[in-house]
């Protein structure tokens, strides 16, 4: 079960909506587990989720394709292009999603490192206010805190 405290969520503009978590780990480590194949399957998607197709053309103009299956069997595809890749410490990518098509958003990615702690912020900028109030409501909230979580356990080498 996610710990709500574990993430924080503000939503500073009306289209935008903040995520901060804090990691003990070191800012490398916590961008190659958002970029690389092998530890994005160990992490991506709230508890009983899993990340049954991950694509990841790690370069300006190369494309992500993610496939989560819930724990029902339904599965929810994910795309978009990065837009800016500076290791270790931000990626803006585009993301939009396969059976549901709200409009294009776009994702900042930035990694903070202050002694062996590394703070992620995501910054998504969505179409509309009504597009970023739906995904609130819909337990995207408690759903990003799950996979923070287990992004935590990954970067600990738990998971």
């Amino acid at each position: 079960m996610a710990n709500a405290a574990t993430v924080q969520i503000a939503t500073p503009t009306e289209r935008e909506l903040v995520l901060t978590r804090v990691f003990d780990a070191p800012r490398p480590l916590v961008f190659d587990a958002m970029t690389r194949p092998e530890l994005l399957r160990r992490w991506y998607g709230p508890q009983g989720w899993s990340l049954v197709v991950c694509d990841v053309d790690l370069r300006v103009g190369g494309a992500f394709r993610f496939v989560s299956r819930r724990p029902d069997g339904k599965e929810i595809g994910q795309r978009g292009v990065y837009r800016e890749i500076v290791p270790p410490g931000r990626i803006v990518h585009t993301e939009s999603w396969e059976d549901w098509n709200p409009g294009e958003c776009l994702v900042t990615a930035v990694l903070t490192e202050q002694s062996g702690r590394t703070t992620l912020t995501s910054t998504t900028l969505f179409p509309s206010r009504e597009v970023r109030d739906m995904l609130l409501e819909s337990g995207m909230a408690s759903g990003a805190g799950e996979t923070y979580d287990k992004l935590a356990l990954c970067l600990a080498g738990k998971a």
